[in-house]
């Protein structure tokens, strides 16, 4: 019989990893009495304003998340929402002094997790990491293994 050893695919690896980090961000963030999305919505508001409309993408993160993302972190008196000149219709958003302090604690938890990361990496592992990831970033968002329109029946669109 054969001994048969798993493949790990890389969108596994990718999971899995991603999965790992976000519980020791959302384990960090909890000694801050905050969360993973709290602490990367405090690090890109940008201190002129960000509109709350780009914020999401930012983030990765659907409006209705963000929505409610936004009005808790208004409750703790880390953001103030401010109209936007340029729009009338927008929302610029804007740190508090006290958010200014909270990013100060995500900006020292990442940039101390990506530190201890380093320190385990030649310059070139590094390098090679980033190409993957933007290659598997790039590829995902165009690859199609169905294309609906070429299936038979499908009159759809």
């Amino acid at each position: 019989m054969k001994n048969f050893i798993r493949k790990r695919t890389l969108d596994a690896v990718l999971r899995s990893t991603w999965n790992a980090v976000s519980k020791m961000y959302n384990r960090e963030a909890s000694k801050f009495d905050s969360t993973m999305a709290t602490g990367f919505a405090l690090l890109n508001i940008e201190p002129e304003g960000t509109p709350s409309t780009s914020l999401g993408p930012k983030l990765g993160m659907e409006s209705t998340s963000l929505s409610r993302l936004l009005n808790s972190m208004e409750e703790k008196k880390l953001i103030k929402r401010v109209p936007n000149p340029k729009d009338g219709r927008g929302v610029l958003i804007f740190l508090t002094s006290f958010g200014k302090e909270k990013r100060d604690d995500s900006r020292s938890v990442v940039l101390n997790f990506n530190n201890v990361i380093e320190k385990k990496l030649t310059n070139i592992q590094i390098k090679h990491f980033i190409e993957v990831a933007d290659c598997i970033e790039r590829e995902s968002k165009q690859f199609e293994h169905f294309i609906l329109n070429n299936i038979p029946g499908n009159y759809g669109s």
